[in-house]
């Protein structure tokens, strides 16, 4: 018996049946009507009848993309999937169909070059297409690229466990069994460390882990509440609060390290005992 998957039609010999897919997926429900060899399909009053082959619909039902039910014909959930793969290129339809591709301009070497990026590579790239009800974005451009930032600092500071072997030769001069310690770590990833224990303690010890989780490990919201046990959609509050937090440490604002000056009245004169009086100490001589 051979797979429903490897069966589906391509674009070039079957465009009967993703044309029918298409338009039961767009305009359902659709009201079917049988007549020969062909079967009629209205949308609604107002729009025109479509005829198609009844091989083709046969076909849709069949390969699971359509269902028909007391004359009514509805798209499945494999119908969207189906579409996305068919109306795309072929050497890429299966891994368009679960990413979102973004032209970006990035410097590589003083040289800029236009790239292709995904904006579900990361759960991060998933939040920041959120939007509130107002229409605004969820997370503000600072707190996006804040959290790049803590996922870059990780990366170079190696922390992230390793799931493979590795079969590089090992130029350290570490005993067998003995682990890998900050004595075998260049200087780009014991800088990186350092940055990322500063974020942390800028977050805060109760925000630190939801911002490590989805920007440093890729989880998912989801899978942080199920984890810590939160609320369903709390997850991305805390989120924001966090990236919010650091990235008012990558970026401080300008009052932050502004001194403030207090003027005193007529007359004031400082206590004395508040004084320290520091003399000269002669060489040789023993601190007090």
């Amino acid at each position: 018996m051979r797979d429903a998957a490897s069966e589906q039609p391509s674009v070039t010999t079957d465009k009967d049946i993703l044309r029918l897919v298409r338009y039961v997926a767009t305009h359902a429900p659709v009201q079917m009507q049988r007549a020969a060899a062909n079967v009629t399909f209205q949308a609604g009053d107002d729009r025109p009848a479509r005829h198609f082959p009844q091989s083709a619909l046969d076909r849709a039902c069949s390969l699971g993309l359509t269902v028909v039910d007391e004359g009514v014909v509805r798209a499945t959930a494999q119908a969207s999937a189906f579409l996305r793969r068919a109306l795309l290129a072929p050497e890429e339809a299966f891994q368009d169909q679960h990413r979102v591709i973004e032209a970006r301009t990035v410097s590589v070497e003083g040289a800029r070059q236009t790239v292709r990026a995904n904006q579900l590579e990361s759960p991060l790239g998933a939040v920041a297409r959120l939007k509130e009800k107002s229409g605004q974005a969820f997370l503000p451009p600072e707190a996006i690229a804040a959290g790049e930032r803590l996922s870059a600092d990780f990366t170079r500071a190696q922390l992230q466990p390793r799931l493979t072997m590795a079969y590089e030769p090992r130029l350290s001069a570490k005993t067998r069994g003995k682990p890998c310690g900050t004595a075998d770590l260049c200087d780009t990833a014991l800088a990186a460390r350092m940055r990322v224990g500063r974020a942390m303690e800028a977050i805060g010890p109760e925000l630190c882990g939801v911002a490590l989780d989805v920007c440093c490990f890729q989880k998912g919201l989801e899978l942080v509440e199920r984890e810590r046990q939160w609320p369903a959609r709390s997850a991305k509050l805390m989120l924001r609060t966090a990236l919010m937090a650091l990235a008012r440490h990558y970026a401080p604002s300008a009052s932050a390290g502004r001194r403030n000056h207090a003027w005193a009245a007529d007359g004031y004169r400082p206590d004395a005992g508040d004084l320290v009086v520091v003399r000269p100490q002669a060489p040789g001589q023993p601190r007090p």
